[in-house]
């Protein structure tokens, strides 16, 4: 039984928003400056908020608006 509370809770961990907080360079693995969502498709939590930050509505991430995720 504990196994499977601390199981449930590295999945809940590794799906937090506090695990999708990798490097925003990392995320930006073409180099091109912004997170397109291929690139932010690695974290299904970024997917999930990527709209909502994309607050310019390019369809891309820039550094500062992964800063408010």
């Amino acid at each position: 039984m504990k196994t499977l509370h601390k199981t449930l809770a590295l999945v809940a961990l590794a799906t937090s928003s506090a695990a999708f907080a990798a490097d925003f360079d990392t995320l930006d693995v073409n180099g091109d400056g912004a997170i397109s969502k291929s690139e932010a498709s690695v974290s299904e939590t970024l997917m999930s908020q990527f709209k909502e930050l994309d607050t310019d509505g390019n369809g891309e991430l820039s550094k500062q608006e992964y800063s408010k995720a």
